[in-house]
């Protein structure tokens, strides 16, 4: 007489080659979008009043129509270097601040559990750094056409530059969260890196009116590849070809994004 034998179960976590975890995916991302959306008002509007500020302090400093840059009044040139600058400034701060949250008070195992590949986790996580990147960019957007009456001159090349400028922080977000065990580390990482590399990339001046060597060191700069995309895309002036711009930007968010992946498939400085 034969016995029928029950499947051996598989291991948790274990899925057949090429499935996707769609419902762990989508949940994840959820979740990251629900956390900067439940407080708004430190996510979204914060940043809002902070890049109103940085045009009223400018604009009176130097005056609207005093110091034309490129062709254009000084206050239409610094509003999308501002608008860019925000942005990248918010979307490296979602995933940074989910990361190090969730190491600090221990429930970053919550996260690691469920059956996510590294390549899920990434996905989840840049969900959340892109979405609050894109809600940024379009709150400023309507701000400065409200109050300015900017219009995008081509609008496919901001969507373009807001995304992969979005993404591109968010995965380096990522990865400053993953190396960082404690807040202080990822202050040192926000002040020394992230925020002299989005202060000194052109937003509020011309590329061309630097030395040759500093003008050298900001071509290194991925960041201002962003801003001038953006500059591009919103008044229809540049430092630099907009499509080797855009080029340069994609392949630096390749770069971050498998870094990011490579951390989150080991577990590296997340599994205890």
């Amino acid at each position: 007489m034969t016995h029928a034998t029950e499947p051996h179960p598989q291991p948790m976590g274990a899925r057949r080659f090429g499935r996707v975890n769609w419902l762990g995916l989508v949940t994840l991302a959820g979740r990251e979008n629900r956390r900067f959306l439940a407080v708004w008002t430190q996510t979204l509007l914060a940043p809002l009043v902070t890049a109103a500020l940085f045009m009223v302090i400018f604009t009176i400093a130097i005056g609207p129509h005093r110091g034309a840059v490129m062709g254009v009044d000084f206050t239409t040139f610094i509003a999308p270097g501002i608008l860019m600058m925000t942005v990248i400034q918010n979307a490296f701060a979602n995933t940074s601040s989910s990361v190090v949250i969730s190491k600090v008070q221990g429930n970053i195992v919550d996260t690691l559990m469920p059956p996510l590949s590294g390549g899920e986790l990434l996905v989840g996580y840049l969900a959340g750094g892109v979405g609050r990147g894109v809600l940024v960019a379009l709150a400023i957007a309507f701000g400065l056409w409200l109050v300015l009456g900017i219009v995008p001159a081509h609008p496919l090349w901001v969507a373009a530059f807001v995304v992969v400028g979005a993404t591109l922080l968010s995965a380096l977000g990522l990865v400053a969260g993953i190396y960082a065990n404690k807040f202080d580390q990822m202050a040192a990482i926000t002040n020394f890196i992230v925020t002299p590399l989005a202060f000194l990339s052109g937003t509020f001046y011309s590329v061309e009116a630097l030395p040759p060597v500093l003008y050298a060191i900001t071509h290194v700069n991925p960041v201002f590849y962003l801003i001038d995309g953006v500059r591009y895309g919103m008044i229809g002036v540049s430092d630099s070809a907009p499509l080797a711009g855009l080029a340069i930007s994609f392949a630096t968010t390749l770069a971050i994004c498998l870094l990011a992946w490579t951390m989150l498939a080991r577990g590296w400085r997340l599994k205890v």
